[in-house]
């Protein structure tokens, strides 16, 4: 037998060789690709995991932390358990406002863990860390933190930015101040990502409109003495001090700037509002201040049915970020379900095909470059006297459509986009 092989001329052997390896492929692609689609239209590990990391126990606890994860409990509950037919399991970290530690804990759970999807971080530069890796991997990330970039140059394939963004309540709120006649700014302004953004979009909105900025300072996350930095607000003889930061750093700079008779001399915009913030301070500091929000809970009986379940669970009414967290959570298992699959590009791509529907975006739309566009609210604290019950703290002054207030899609400079 092998003398015979041996006999035949070297050129036919070849000939035979290559047939037989093209008749092995034939045979077997089919079965790589029934293997490939079964792996990508399924679930992996056999349930729907989903990470809500957050700030649990410091400055930004209030506004998301632990009410981040009940939100995301009652979008679980309103999928019936299971997506796609699993079974759905959430768990949430505490990444303390570090960068380092929150991609710790996504890396955990990504790779040890099989976690498919985390939503919240509320602080930006943990939020850049994890959607970096989560990217790497394939898996989602549901950022509500404000930085531009997350849907401009950070952007990834698996990434959707849901809440607000420095842009629309940092450059939109200075736009119409200035409008107003507030040409004088001066920026106090946290210093890390969040308040960097910030402050540079008050920035342009304010030299567009013909004001100018007279100064800045920065001050570190979680700062209880805001007194130097505000008499430099106050030396600087700006007619508006923008407070670039949010949480307590905000609030504190509110209660000492009427503390020092900084305000009313100087008035006070706080693109980073949330109804703790008001809550906090009382509406006898809040008055009469005026913001742009995503989320009131007492805007339509939809919204408000909605937020009084959650006040029974969590004991306040719901911010702007954890409505948004419960509509982020709630997409991306809607999405799950009509995919049929938990893999990342696939989920989000199903993502940007369904419309947005719930009591947090009305009729909201993911975009090309991750980002969730739906209609924003000109808002003003009430005077103590025109409250009519607990937690009834805005006055709606305007609704902003989506299209207006967010960065348009064309002046993305998210690479996906660009190609």
């Amino acid at each position: 037998m092998n003398t015979q092989q041996s006999s035949r001329p070297p050129a036919r052997r070849a000939r035979q060789c290559r047939l037989r390896a093209a008749l092995r492929a034939v045979l077997l692609a089919p079965a790589a690709v029934m293997m490939s689609a079964a792996t990508a239209s399924g679930i992996s590990g056999d349930v729907v995991k989903i990470g809500i990391l957050n700030d649990q126990s410091g400055t930004y606890a209030d506004l998301a932390g632990p009410g981040s994860v009940e939100a995301a409990r009652m979008a679980i509950e309103e999928m019936g358990g299971t997506a796609a037919g699993k079974k759905i399991e959430l768990i949430a970290g505490n990444h303390q406002n570090k960068a380092d530690v929150g991609a710790g804990i996504a890396r955990t759970w990504f790779d040890r863990e099989g976690v498919d999807a985390i939503a919240d971080f509320s602080n930006s530069a943990v939020g850049f860390a994890v959607q970096a890796l989560a990217g790497e991997r394939g898996k989602v990330t549901l950022i509500a933190a404000a930085s531009p970039d997350f849907t401009g140059k950070a952007c990834t394939a698996t990434s959707a930015q849901w809440v607000y963004t420095s842009y629309t309540n940092g450059h939109g709120l200075a736009q119409v101040l200035t409008a107003q006649g507030y040409k004088s700014w001066f920026l106090l302004t946290v210093d890390y990502a969040f308040g960097h953004a910030f402050a540079a979009d008050i920035r342009r909105a304010v030299e567009a409109g013909g004001g100018k900025v007279a100064g800045e300072v920065r001050h570190p996350l979680n700062t209880a003495d805001m007194s130097s930095f505000l008499l430099q607000a106050q030396a600087s003889g700006a007619s508006i001090i923008a407070l670039a930061n949010a949480g307590s750093d905000m609030t504190t700079a509110i209660k000492q700037a009427a503390e020092f008779g900084i305000t009313p001399k100087q008035a006070l915009a706080a693109p980073a509002v949330f109804l703790t913030d008001i809550h906090g301070m009382g509406l006898k500091a809040a008055q009469g201040l005026q913001f742009v929000t995503a989320f009131y809970w007492n805007r339509t009986p939809e919204t408000r049915a909605w937020s009084m379940k959650f006040f029974e669970r969590h004991g306040a009414m719901p911010t702007m970020t954890q409505a948004g967290v419960y509509s982020a959570v709630l997409h991306y298992l809607r999405a799950v379900d009509a995919a049929g699959t938990d893999d990342g590009k696939a989920v989000m791509a199903k993502m940007r095909e369904l419309p947005v529907r719930d009591v947090f975006a009305g009729e909201g739309r993911l975009r090309a470059d991750g980002q969730m566009v739906h209609d924003m609210y000109l808002v003003r604290a009430k005077a103590p006297q025109d409250s009519k019950e607990p937690w009834d703290y805005y006055e709606i002054l305007e609704t902003i459509p989506g299209d207006k207030i967010f960065k348009p899609l064309s002046a993305s400079e998210c690479p996906l986009v660009r190609q």
